[in-house]
């Protein structure tokens, strides 16, 4: 089996009309050797001919069938079928950030164990988010960085890198959308492991429906950031390591 130092997980959801086009940065602007996961959960997501038909000799593609549900199962599962030292959720919308996958990925091999892509730092913007979603996600953040010390100034970003170590190490809890990326930071925060961030820009979508689901994910997301107020002020027990 061929072997890369960076696996990148894409769950997808009738994709088609996106896909290529972040294939086709990710060839363009992708230097560290890489293969990407395409994580779906139909057979019949109208990503999966697209993916089929693409053809590149730079990297690996795989596609991987959801063993859960949702965009949760999916990067799980990712997760589970991925062998490279370092894992990269990335949006099935993004043709922009290819180009700090390389920086994100240079971070890890100086001893990061996630390296989150920041919108809210120098360099890093939000374009075109509405503004429930634009206010949950600033004021989640802002509260988690100056008062929770939690080390990243964009802790709700579902696009991040982690480090095997912290895949294999910290087990999983959430169960919904992307809240488990919020949960294995914080997680990994409270371990005393390093942490890094890099800035990103987000645009609203243009093509394809996201699956962002506020109301279905926020419990989720609360209970991680309950969590990290927790494990701060009130010395509450917090990590529990896989196998133990």
């Amino acid at each position: 089996m061929e072997s890369y130092d960076l696996d990148i997980i894409i769950p997808v959801y009738n994709e088609g009309e996106n896909i290529c086009h972040v294939l086709d940065t990710l060839r363009k602007f992708v230097r560290t050797r890489f293969r990407v996961l395409i994580c779906y959960d139909r057979h019949d997501d109208n990503t999966l001919p697209v993916v089929r038909n693409y053809v590149d000799d730079r990297f690996g593609i795989e596609l991987v069938r959801n063993e859960g549900v949702g965009v949760h199962g999916a990067v799980v599962t990712g997760f589970r079928k991925s062998n490279a030292p370092a894992v990269l959720v990335f949006p099935a919308d993004d043709t922009y950030n290819a180009g700090i996958i390389d920086r994100m990925y240079q971070k890890f091999k100086e001893g990061c164990d996630i390296v989150a892509a920041s919108r809210f730092i120098k360099g890093g913007w939000m374009k075109g988010c509405y503004w429930l979603k634009s206010l949950l996600v600033r004021t989640a953040s802002f509260t988690l960085y100056h008062i929770a010390g939690i080390p990243v100034h964009d802790a709700t970003n579902g696009f991040r890198l982690f480090s095997r170590r912290i895949i294999r190490d910290i087990p999983i809890e959430s169960r919904r959308g992307f809240a488990f990326s919020l949960e294995l930071l914080v997680k990994c925060h409270r371990l005393g492991r390093k942490i890094g961030e890099v800035p990103a820009v987000w645009f609203g979508r243009t093509k394809g429906k996201s699956r962002f689901r506020i109301a279905q994910w926020l419990v989720d997301y609360v209970r991680w950031y309950i969590y990290a107020f927790a494990t701060r002020f009130c010395k509450m027990k917090f990590v529990r390591l896989q196998n133990t």
